[in-house]
């Protein structure tokens, strides 16, 4: 695999985002990463998600990790990002807070209806990310 010469390659700035530019971000796409925790070592699974005012919602399957340790809320973090490696610039953004699964029917039943599972699996639990700690960044020339 070629390379390009050092000199061809421009170093971007990399600009702290307030939390609504953030939120925003998130809200233009609609996949991610979900961060928690499983027999104490880390793991992370791709999702799809929507933003809700303050809360990013995912939908996945009963009987999986995250909706398994999620009763407890248990404290998770989405990460979302769209980064262009030729030019080096784009945005990530993290949410840190409480997972809880929504249980009542009359909440879940909107959630199930926006939020389609990508795969063939059967993706019934709503699962809500409290967005307590909201981080982002932008790269730019």
């Amino acid at each position: 695999m070629k390379s390009e010469p050092a000199a061809a390659v421009r170093a971007a700035r990399m600009i702290e985002l307030g939390r609504e530019e953030c939120l925003a971000l998130l809200a233009g796409v609609a996949f991610g990463r979900v961060g928690f925790t499983r027999q104490a070592l880390p793991v992370i699974r791709p999702v799809n998600h929507l933003v809700d005012g303050d809360t990013i919602v995912i939908r996945t399957h009963p009987g999986s990790a995250l909706a398994r340790h999620t009763t407890v809320d248990e404290v998770v973090v989405y990460e979302a990002d769209d980064l262009d490696a030729r030019t080096r610039t784009g945005w990530s953004v993290m949410v840190t807070g409480r997972a809880s699964l929504i249980t009542a029917p009359w909440e879940a039943t909107p959630y199930r209806a926006l939020l389609i599972p990508w795969t063939d699996r059967d993706a019934d639990e709503i699962v809500r990310i409290e967005a307590d700690l909201v981080t982002g960044y932008r790269l730019t020339h």
